[in-house]
Order: C-alpha cells, then sequence, then structure tokens
C-alpha cells in the first residue's frame, strides 16, 4: 500500500506542475526559475531536518555523490529540458522522456547489476508506445532539422542525465544515506549550479513581483520539489529504478486530464488509446512487483 502511495503521490503532483509551470513563464528566466525552486526546497528542507534532529552530518565522500545527485536531478537534467522546449513541442519533449524507463533499465543493469525484467520491459514498450499516441498531433507535424536536430540531442541528454541521477540516488539510498537528507543538501547544490549558469551565461537575476508567479512558485517548491521527489526517490529504493520510472509514462496522463478542465484540451479516440497502452503497460510492469533490494555496485 506505501509504494502504490508513493507511486501516484508524484504522479499527481508532477501532473499538476505541467500546468502550474506556465505560470512561470514570463520575465524571469527559466534557469532563474528552478534556482529559485530548488534552493527554497533545499533550504525548508534543511530546516526541517534540523528542527527534527535529522543527522546533517556527512562525510566527504557521503557529500560527493549528494552533490553528484544534486547536479544530475536538480540541476543539469532540467536546464537541458528546458533548453531543449526552445527547438521541440512539449509533446516530443514528453515522448522523448518517456523513454528514462528504458534509460533507468539500462543503468540498473550496469551500475546496480539489476537483471532485466521480461515484464518491465513489455509495459515500458506499450508504455511509450501509448505516450507517443498520446501526443500523435505533435508528432505528425514534426520535421527534422538543424534546430530541430539540436533540440532532440538536449532532450535526450536530459533524460540521460535524470536516469543517472535515478541511480545515484538509488546507490546513495544502498549506502545509507537518507532520502530526506540528501535531498534537502542535492537540492541546494543543484539550485546553486543552475544560478552559476545562468549568470556565465550572461542572464541577470530577475524575480517576477506577481501573485501568480510567486503561488506557482511555492506550489512547484513544496509539493512539485520536496514531496514529489521525496516519494519518487523513495519508490525507486523500495522497487528499484526501473519500475519507479514508469511514473514519467503516467504524467501526461494526468496533465492533460487536468488541462481537460482548464485549458479545454480534447481528448480523441487515439489519445484515450494512449492512455490506455500506458495503464495496461503499467499494471504489466508493476503488478505483483516484490521489493527488490538495491545493491551498490563497487
Amino acid at each position: 500500500m506505501k509504494n502504490i502511495l508513493l507511486f501516484v503521490t508524484p504522479c499527481l503532483i508532477w501532473g499538476s506542475t505541467w500546468y502550474v509551470i506556465t505560470f512561470q513563464v514570463g520575465e524571469v528566466d527559466p534557469l532563474f526559475s528552478v534556482s529559485y525552486r530548488f534552493a527554497l526546497a533545499g533550504v525548508l528542507m534543511l530546516v526541517i531536518c534540523s528542527i527534527m534532529k535529522l543527522n546533517l552530518k556527512f562525510t566527504r565522500k557521503e557529500h560527493a555523490f549528494i552533490l553528484l545527485q544534486g547536479l544530475l536531478i536538480f540541476g543539469f537534467n532540467y536546464w537541458l529540458m528546458y533548453m531543449s522546449e526552445l527547438y521541440l513541442t512539449s509533446g516530443v519533449v514528453g515522448l522523448i522522456f518517456s523513454l528514462l524507463v528504458f534509460f533507468n533499465m539500462i543503468n540498473s543493469r550496469i551500475f546496480l547489476k539489476t537483471p532485466f525484467e521480461k515484464k518491465v520491459i513489455f509495459g515500458g514498450v506499450l508504455g511509450i508506445i501509448g505516450t507517443a499516441f498520446i501526443f500523435q498531433e505533435d508528432l505528425s507535424h514534426f520535421t527534422f532539422s538543424d534546430t530541430k536536430i539540436m533540440g532532440l540531442l538536449m532532450a535526450i541528454g536530459g533524460t540521460i542525465i535524470a536516469s543517472f541521477g535515478n541511480i545515484t540516488s538509488a546507490r546513495n539510498q544502498a549506502a545509507g544515506i537518507p532520502v530526506i537528507q540528501s535531498n534537502a543538501f542535492g537540492m541546494f547544490y543543484g539550485a546553486v549550479a543552475m544560478f552559476l549558469v545562468a549568470i556565465f551565461s550572461g542572464k541577470t537575476p530577475t524575480f517576477e513581483m506577481t501573485l501568480d508567479y510567486t503561488l506557482s512558485l511555492i506550489y512547484l517548491t513544496i509539493f512539485g520539489s520536496i514531496i514529489a521527489f521525496g516519494s519518487y526517490l523513495t519508490l525507486i529504493g523500495k522497487i528499484g529504478a526501473s519500475k519507479a520510472a514508469y511514473v514519467s509514462l503516467v504524467i501526461p496522463i494526468i496533465a492533460l486530464t487536468i488541462s481537460t478542465f482548464l485549458e479545454g484540451y480534447t481528448w480523441t479516440v487515439i489519445s484515450f488509446s494512449g492512455a490506455a497502452l500506458i495503464i495496461i503497460g503499467n499494471v504489466i510492469a508493476l503488478r505483483l512487483s516484490r521489493k527488490r533490494k538495491v545493491e551498490v555496485a563497487e
């Protein structure tokens, strides 16, 4: 039951953030918005850890792996995915990010010695086909060009980096580093990295003093970062990175359901079929899953 809650929570929250993030688009450069979000989340979590008297003392080696997790999940992954959307539609980017399922399978096998499971592979194939169905309109207008190829490379690179971050989190948990503390420090490290990238790119820090921007930032900080990432990365430690990545397949369904009520999105037979394939793929891959202990690759 706990694993189900850990799976459903990031699906619902990240599905809603597709809409909430639209309130972040405007005067503030995306890199600064990301850095604000994770800096606030990191500091807030460190305060919570202090109040709860959780251990915040880690060795240099442990901090190095927490830093790696932060740079991969809360830093360069977001940077490349945001950059890719300058050249690609959100549908194409969403489809590419769904490949996280397979990147996690491969990287789990390489770094964590986790064996491949046929049902997980089959479920992943169904899920990605379903995602393609959902975004078929975006895909039908896709044409190759230098800028599109650049966008594809950025999106693929961002997804691979996210996968490495997932594996790093699994490794950290197996090494005894708690999710709450690793996320607290990791988010802060990622925020600092993105802020520096923005500064060295010649961008000027700004903040949009509007209710929409501020409230959306608070939502993304508390729900989209602290709660969702806490649930998702804990899920990785419990069922493995390969199965946890199925969250990325469910998110578009939640996002489009919300869009139906708030933005007038219209479902078609093809998009309904895509959603059905994603759900079937999840049931096949995750049904009767047993808790698999992740071993640290030496």
